[in-house]
């Protein structure tokens, strides 16, 4: 899709690797949250952001715990969509 790895769950994409950064479906409200903290940024390779899609740098996530935290919060966004 756009030169990197996703994950999908009922064909909907929950998440990805894109060069160096974490790639995260979060929906509008979660993406505002996750756009103020530092290593956060919208989600934009082609010059239009996406939204409620962020991408995180490496060093986002303090810790294990904290990817997964954010993981979670993209899965249960995605689990509320239709599946395709």
């Amino acid at each position: 899709m756009f030169g990197g790895i996703c994950y999908l769950l009922n064909g909907n994409m929950v998440g990805g690797e894109y060069k160096d950064s974490t790639i995260l479906r979060l929906g509008e409200n979660n993406a505002n949250v996750a756009l103020k903290l530092p290593h956060f940024k919208p989600f934009d390779i082609t010059g239009r952001p996406m939204k409620g899609w962020v991408m995180a740098a490496q060093n986002a996530f303090k810790n294990v715990e904290d990817l997964v935290s954010w993981l979670e919060k993209a899965k249960k966004f995605v689990e509320a969509l239709s599946p395709k």
